[in-house]
């Protein structure tokens, strides 16, 4: 089988473990730098080039798309979609789920546990909206903010305001959430690959630190899932339509609340805090399903 891995670094971690990983199993593996992609958009030989030529023919492309360049990457994934490859997580999906706002009001939609969320444009009433999430401490957070970067913690409703009044005075559009202070600065990163949880890792803090991202020093560990927080990471990447993602898991009083779902997750820490071949279970997966779809294309062909 032949697999492109849609990523601007091939010495990232995540990247050369999915080449490791192919390649290992018997499988073609390329890594494509996406922004340096280009389309020929026609009905009737759809293509790919990079670098002067047309792409070949893949069976299956796993999108590694940053959140900075989501607008071309997901355009990119597009395109190899109407070439019929398979891709591990189809366009649409990763365009939900990097809207923040549209996946939490999925997930409301959905029933899956949540914190309470206020978002606002220009609120008349600043109070109302830290109000209505349970008032201060509240933690505030930028739309397009990724890896704790444009994330706040305000302690108190004065300085939830200030910064809600300092971000709306840039036009930045922002989420108002209740504070899991029970919580304890960790989070549990579930990796769904398939609808099954296979791996996760609780997420830990550093001290006088309420985000517990490893970019920003938080500390990884081995995990159990309760029955109820392994439905709940399912569920989410279900809703999202991902077959692999990252779901971000907090422990609240009221059961398990999903922070967040990222469509391109990182393997390091989860690899290295559970000992398992993260990267392997998703090669094996997209063998299967790609293997599954040119199946059923040839069929469908045949009975034409």
């Amino acid at each position: 089988m032949r697999i492109a891995i849609l990523s601007r670094n091939p010495r990232l971690y995540s990247t050369r473990r999915l080449v490791e990983a192919g390649e290992k199993k018997g499988h073609e593996v390329d890594v494509i730098d996406t922004m340096h992609c280009y389309m020929d958009i026609t009905s009737a030989r759809p293509s790919v080039r990079y670098k002067g030529k047309a792409l070949p023919k893949y069976d299956a492309i796993i999108p590694r798309i940053g959140a900075s360049v989501t607008f071309y990457g997901t355009a990119v994934v597009r395109q190899f979609e109407m070439m019929g490859t398979f891709s591990i997580n189809e366009s649409v999906a990763i365009s939900r789920s990097r809207d923040k706002l549209r996946s939490l009001q999925l997930l409301s939609r959905k029933g899956i546990g949540m914190p309470r969320t206020g978002f606002a444009n220009h609120p008349d009433k600043i109070d109302d909206l830290i109000k209505n999430v349970g008032g201060a401490p509240v933690v505030i957070k930028l739309l397009e903010g990724t890896q704790g970067i444009g994330v706040v913690l305000a302690d108190t409703k004065k300085s939830a305001e200030a910064i809600i009044e300092a971000f709306m005075g840039l036009n930045a559009s922002i989420l108002v959430q209740e504070f899991i202070k029970e919580a304890g600065g960790s989070d549990i990163r579930c990796l769904v690959v398939g609808g099954k949880v296979v791996a996760a890792m609780k997420r830990q803090a550093p001290p006088g630190e309420f985000r517990s991202n490893l970019h920003r020093g938080g500390s990884a560990s081995l995990v159990r899932l309760t029955p109820q927080e392994r439905k709940t990471a399912v569920d989410a990447a279900k809703t999202m339509g991902l077959n692999m993602c990252g779901v971000d898991i907090l422990r609240s009083n009221a059961g398990p609340v999903v922070m967040e779902v990222n469509s391109s997750p990182g393997l390091e820490g989860i690899e290295n805090a559970t000992n398992k071949d993260v990267a392997g279970m998703i090669i094996d997966f997209i063998a299967a399903n790609a293997a599954n779809a040119t199946a059923r294309k040839t069929r469908t062909k045949g009975k034409g």
